[in-house]
């Protein structure tokens, strides 16, 4: 079992950003000392309500210089909002600056604001997301490209910049609803399971994912990733205390940017928080917590997690105590599954 840090470069509009900055360097470098294996963060353009947040690849390059030997990925990018030109020389980039330690996630995204800024119409997202990384993949593999759409017209180009790692890094497909987890299976390397729905809910969703591999003749990938809200302490009622209220906000405002619409229909954030964590959140003393992930490596497959132990608001010191006992307690006994 891999473990992940998924770094949290949300914040609240009245936080110093710089400040928390160095509070984000601090828990990537216990992270990288412990022994944890990857860091990812992730994309949001146009905050709304009480959040700002960097932007991802700026952010994660500098989070590079912190991590050592840490796998770096998007967690994710939001393709169909940039020019494929621009998503196939950042990433590689990436990958070069990460000496192909490296992964490519990759999402759809929810939220009309970013639609609109960037000018993706209704009807053409998917369209638009499937295209880009169609055209990236070319872009990186091939010795000239012609192509022409709305977005961009390439005549006879070739693109000189390449990712260390061929043919590409390994694409990440990060997908909430039925239909968009058939489209992970039939475009990317895996499903980048996320840490919204309720077990239950992916345990349903794992049998469309593998029959769709099935009908694409492609196996079950060899490393299977999942983002998991996870917060230890010495037992639950302490975690709930420490966490309850960051982790609630956060899904607070998840249910004002719509996220839940983006889900299967019997999913909704609007729920009070005891009813919200059941069967979705993992709290708890590291052997609750164990016993919490158990069905994600028996039953969905699971074989990287990849844990945010740190919410907008959250001291450092409350982050930091999750993962010191992750580190501690959680980690070896996961690293013998």
């Amino acid at each position: 079992m891999k473990v992940g840090l998924f770094i949290t470069n949300q914040q609240h509009l009245e936080t110093d950003m710089v400040s928390a900055l160095d509070e984000q360097y601090a828990m990537v470098r216990l992270a990288r000392d412990r022994g944890w294996d990857s860091l990812f963060t992730g994309q949001h353009y146009l905050n709304e309500g009480n959040n700002k947040q960097l932007q991802i690849v700026p952010f994660l390059a500098r989070l590079q210089a912190e991590a050592g030997e840490m796998t770096l990925g998007l967690g994710i990018l939001l393709i169909n909002l940039h020019n494929p030109v621009y998503v196939a020389e950042t990433v590689a980039t990436m990958d070069v600056l990460c000496r192909g330690n490296f992964v490519f996630g990759i999402g759809l995204g929810y939220r009309e604001a970013e639609f609109d800024a960037f000018r993706v119409p209704k009807g053409q997202r998917v369209r638009r997301f499937e295209e880009c990384l169609e055209l990236v993949k070319r872009l990186w593999t091939e010795e000239e490209v012609t192509w022409e759409d709305e977005i961009c017209k390439l005549d006879a180009v070739r693109m000189n910049i390449r990712p260390v790692q061929k043919p590409h890094p390994p694409i990440w497909v990060a997908a909430n609803n039925d239909r968009a987890i058939e489209r992970a299976a039939r475009i990317g390397d895996n499903w980048f399971i996320n840490p919204h729905s309720t077990t239950a809910t992916i345990k349903r969703q794992m049998v469309l994912y593998r029959a769709e591999l099935d009908r694409c003749g492609k196996p079950f990938p060899a490393e299977f990733p999942c983002i998991k809200e996870v917060f230890c302490s010495h037992d639950k009622k302490t975690a709930l205390e420490m966490a309850g209220p960051y982790l609630f906000g956060k899904y607070q405002d998840y249910a004002k940017w719509g996220q839940d619409d983006a889900m299967p229909d019997d999913e909704s954030f609007d729920q009070e928080f005891d009813d919200l964590l059941k069967d979705r959140f993992v709290l708890g003393s590291p052997e609750e917590c164990y016993e919490q992930l158990r069905p994600y490596w028996e039953e969905v497959g699971m074989n990287h997690l990849v844990i945010r132990t740190h919410w907008a608001g959250m001291p450092l010191s409350t982050a930091l105590h999750s993962m010191r006992m992750i580190s501690d307690e959680l980690l070896p006994a996961l690293r013998k599954i």
